[in-house]
């Protein structure tokens, strides 16, 4: 099997629910040779065991070696990332009451921290100082109780988070991600890349 070559594109973080890793896990193949991808595709590159931590750190170097040997005579290109974390998962972890009770203390969390800090920027700012005055100059009267100027702010901050976050309940307002989707993203590559570089510098990243 010669003058074959084989397009590697692997993802920087990686989920599998076997304990088995292979191949086809952990990134995507092409190849002119059928055959030959069939068995990349099958290849083993790694296995989880019971006592074992269920996160670890693949070089595409490894890949690449385990390849040479299973299809002699191949060249693999790499066009994805160099590292791979690979994290093996339970199937049921996102069932049950307990993941439920979680989803519950962090809408609760989200929400009285949110009011909260709202309600301390105000406070800070002396917001209830400034209707006041506002209601005096337009009015030339004293405010007595709710008045119109503070259901408007009221109306106009909760249609102001609306637009910002890009939700309403489970719809979007706009094809683009919401800005909690963009931090979650930026969060999650530098979790991966912190995670990638220390197993690189413990020597716990698996290049043979």
């Amino acid at each position: 099997m010669t003058n074959i070559t084989v397009y590697l594109k692997c993802d920087r973080n990686v989920e599998v629910q076997s304990e088995d890793v292979f191949v086809s896990d952990v990134g995507e193949l092409q190849c002119s040779d059928s055959v030959a991808l069939a068995k990349l595709k099958a290849l083993k590159i790694h296995h989880f065991g019971k006592n074992e931590p269920r996160r670890c750190v693949i070089s595409t170097l490894k890949l690449v070696r385990l390849m040479e040997v299973t299809c002699p005579g191949i060249t693999v290109q790499i066009i994805g990332e160099p590292d791979i974390l690979v994290e093996w998962i339970s199937v049921d972890r996102h069932k049950g009451w307990q993941q439920w009770l979680k989803a519950a203390l962090v809408c609760l969390v989200s929400f009285f921290g949110t009011a909260f800090t709202i309600m301390a920027y105000h406070n800070d700012v002396g917001i209830n100082d400034v209707f006041t005055e506002v209601y005096r100059m337009v009015m030339n009267r004293e405010p007595q109780g709710l008045n119109t100027l503070e259901v408007s702010y009221s109306l106009g901050l909760a249609a102001g988070i609306i637009v910002f976050f890009n939700h309403v309940g489970g719809r979007r307002l706009t094809k683009d991600p919401t800005p909690i989707e963009v931090a979650m993203r930026n969060y999650e590559e530098d979790v991966d890349k912190a995670l990638i570089a220390t197993a690189g510098r413990e020597g716990k990243e698996e290049e043979a």
